[in-house]
């Protein structure tokens, strides 16, 4: 699951070509190397608490029992926020690759959002179902994912126009005035490590194979971007990553391999790299199902949402998530077809789902996960400072204080960097209203725990603790699975 929200394929693809284009620094390769270290940082005291805490609202339990209930509610509507967000806009760069793909492939020309709605309906079917055929489906992608970028790593290092150089492992590409953007546009290949705790309470042994995971998916992830943006490089020529990244992007993989592989190969890989973002949105689907149960089960949203399908998944939540992106994806179209939204980009007017609704929603989603990991090692800090739990001082204090100073400097370069993310000129309207979407759910979220404290102050005690002995989310699900 965790590997799968991150979309390696996706991510060599078009992560990659974009941060050589942006940043202009052959620092790629170390800079996920970098981020897999302050990651690894993080996960030492995270998945420390998660030993004390299993809640399928990750961040939400965490902070609620770190640094408050309201706090902890604020953080629970960031994560929805956020988490909807990379889900809905990876379906604008899905029903666009698609489209193209078959209009090339077979001059079949369809609009790009019919694929979008046939995708949400699979999507929810596989969300409601045990989360063991979603990560059986997923696995198979991942695997196929890994073996063919493994290919063209080979081919790449194989092709070598300049030779095997380690011009972009030169710790000097990375420590320059780029840094800052490296990091910017190298974090979001990693949203979705945190997730393995979301699916804790589905776990056979969860205080063991939650940080196994965490710990491997951050090493995996992390060794093998690094690899293939290296090998990337190597492919193309140090000289020329950068200039050929700003000149093709994300096609720059598949041009490649066409002309060193043949044609069929780059087929298959653009086949794959529509099953990777396929991936990538059955994992966040799940996540904000799981979010909205665990907010259902402890009252801070409607108790419907906690209600689970015989297989044991959250179907309400399933459902709640697979009605948002109805209602996002048909804004995008009435944006784009009614308001005209694509003829304002003019001759880029085709890439109307790629430069609106994935760029806005993926950049928001990742820059509001950042700031809810930078609150969550501050959380750590307050968890272990009530009780020590028999973890030492770095575990406890200073892991998670280098790390939350870590991020919360990259959410800093981000808001700081936000109009290039989005690709702008010069900064407009959705430059400060979609950061602002982010700290108003949060601000939201911290006066309704304050509501909550003071007329219902029973069902606000058990915020952040819905899977504790004799807590009222336990016996809400206990009645609402007697009820089924």
């Amino acid at each position: 699951m965790i590997i799968a929200a991150s979309a390696p394929l996706t991510v060599v693809a078009g992560g990659v070509t974009t941060s050589f284009a942006v940043t202009g620094s052959l620092g790629v390769p170390l800079g996920f190397l970098l981020i897999a270290v302050i990651l690894t940082v993080f996960a030492v005291g995270y998945t420390a608490m998660g030993r004390f805490i299993t809640n399928a609202g990750a961040f939400y339990a965490y902070i609620a029992q770190g640094l408050g209930r309201p706090l902890g509610v604020g953080a629970s509507l960031i994560a929805l926020v956020s988490y909807n967000a990379m889900q809905v806009g990876i379906y604008g760069l899905f029903g666009f690759q698609l489209s193209m793909f078959l209009e090339a492939k077979f001059g079949f020309a369809s609009p790009w959002w019919v694929w979008i709605l046939l995708c949400i309906v699979v999507v929810g079917i596989l969300g409601v179902n045990r989360v063991d055929l979603s990560a059986k489906v997923l696995g198979i992608l991942v695997g196929l994912e890994f073996l063919v970028v493994i290919v063209f790593d080979v081919i790449s290092l194989g092709a070598a126009p300049e030779g095997v150089s380690t011009a972009t492992l030169a710790p000097s590409a990375l420590f320059g005035p780029a840094l800052g953007l490296i990091l910017v546009f190298g974090v979001a290949a990693f949203m979705g490590f945190e997730g393995a705790a979301i699916y804790g309470e589905e776990a056979k042994d969860p205080k063991r194979t939650v940080p196994r995971a965490t710990y491997a998916a951050v090493a995996i992830i992390g060794v093998f971007y690094a690899f293939s943006a290296w090998a990337f490089s190597v492919g193309i020529g140090p000289s020329q990553i950068v200039a050929k990244s700003q000149e093709s992007g994300p096609d720059l993989m598949f041009v490649f391999m066409s002309s060193h592989a043949g044609v069929l190969l780059a087929d298959i890989m653009t086949v794959l790299f529509l099953t990777s973002l396929f991936a990538a949105l059955q994992s966040f689907h799940n996540s904000v199902a799981r979010y909205f149960f665990s907010l259902g089960r402890e009252g801070v949203l409607p108790g419907w949402f906690s209600r689970t399908s015989r297989a044991g998944a959250p179907w309400a939540g399933s459902v709640a998530q697979t009605v948002i992106a109805v209602i996002v994806v048909v804004g995008f179209i009435l944006g784009g077809e009614v308001f005209g939204g694509a003829a304002a980009l003019g001759d880029t007017a085709f890439l109307y789902p790629v430069l609106t609704m994935f760029t806005w929603l993926t950049n928001t989603g990742a820059m509001g996960l950042v700031l809810l990991m930078a609150v969550i090692a501050a959380a750590v800090i307050g968890f272990f400072a009530k009780n020590k739990r028999g973890v030492g001082i770095f575990t406890s204090l200073i892991a998670p204080a280098l790390s939350g100073i870590a991020l919360l400097w990259v959410f800093v370069m981000i808001l700081q960097n936000f109009p290039l993310m989005l690709g702008q000129e010069q900064p407009d309207l959705t430059t400060f209203l979609l950061p602002g979407v982010i700290l108003a759910a949060g601000a939201i979220g911290i006066v309704w725990g304050y509501i909550l404290r003071s007329r219902r102050p029973e069902l606000y005690r058990q915020i952040g603790h819905g899977t504790e002995p004799g807590a009222y989310g336990t016996q809400l699900i206990e009645v609402v699975e007697d009820g089924n």
